[in-house]
This record gives C-alpha cells, sequence and structure tokens, in this order.
C-alpha cells in the first residue's frame, strides 16, 4: 500500500478497518456472503477509482484479477455535499490544513470486480490560523 499518501496532520485517532475487512473475507470465504453481497461499488467510486485512485500494490482479495486503488474523500464545512476526492498529497495536505474541520475517508477499489472497503477514516483541519489566534488573543478570547 502507498503510505506517503496517509495522512500526516490527523488531530489523533486514525481509525484502521483492517479487522473489519479480515472478518468480512472470511464469511466471504464460509460462504456466508455472496460476491454480490460485497462487490457492489457505487459507479461513482468506481470513476473515481479508475480517474484517480492510487495503486496499492496489493491484488484483490475477491477476484484475484486486478489491483486495488484507493480513493480518499474528504467532507467538510464550504466543500461540495459529496465530499472531494484529492488526487495528490499537496491537496490532501492543503484541505487537511484548513480553518475549519473535514472528515477524510480512504476506500480501497477494485476496479474490475467492484469490491470497496474502508480502509480508514480520520479527522483533520479546524486549526486556526497565528493570525486569528493572535487577534483573539489581544481582544481577549
Amino acid at each position: 500500500m502507498d503510505k506517503r499518501f496517509r495522512s500526516s496532520t490527523a488531530d489523533g485517532a486514525v481509525v484502521e478497518f483492517g479487522l473489519v475487512r479480515h472478518a468480512l473475507l472470511a464469511k466471504l470465504a464460509a460462504g456466508l456472503l455472496r460476491h454480490e453481497d460485497i462487490c457492489d461499488a457505487h459507479p461513482e467510486l468506481l470513476r473515481a477509482a479508475r480517474n484517480i485512485g492510487r495503486k496499492t500494490g496489493e491484488t484483490c482479495p475477491v477476484c484475484g484479477d486486478a489491483e486495488l486503488v484507493e480513493v480518499t474523500y474528504v467532507f467538510g464545512a464550504r466543500l461540495p455535499s459529496g465530499g472531494t476526492c484529492p488526487s495528490t498529497r499537496a491537496e490532501l495536505l492543503k484541505l487537511e490544513r484548513r480553518e475549519e474541520p473535514v472528515q477524510c475517508y480512504a476506500v480501497e477499489v477494485c476496479v474490475e470486480c467492484s469490491f470497496h472497503h474502508l480502509v480508514r477514516k480520520w479527522s483533520a483541519g479546524g486549526r486556526r490560523s497565528r493570525r486569528s489566534v493572535s487577534f483573539a488573543h489581544e481582544v481577549g478570547e
């Protein structure tokens, strides 16, 4: 997995969903879930995966045919209601450094079989600029 794109400005916890993924794949292997139950990625997620997804270096655990890609979504104030998908680390860092808080989600996707899974989520942003902090201090907040 391309660890270079992971958040470096997360405000605390980064929640990883590896155990959930493992349990899901175990249920699939045991026949408790069908392929169709977990390979139902939304068309917009598949479009984002094809166009801006970052290769993870891992083969899809369901179909075994394609390499998984990771797509990051960022949600927050003054962003589109469907979130935004930064395509570079620089774009992600810019979003993470906003004064308004943002929620970030990384999703792994197989564009061949439509398998998708939430990999991790984290909070970022919400930091006031030095100028606004010093002004607030002068005013007595």
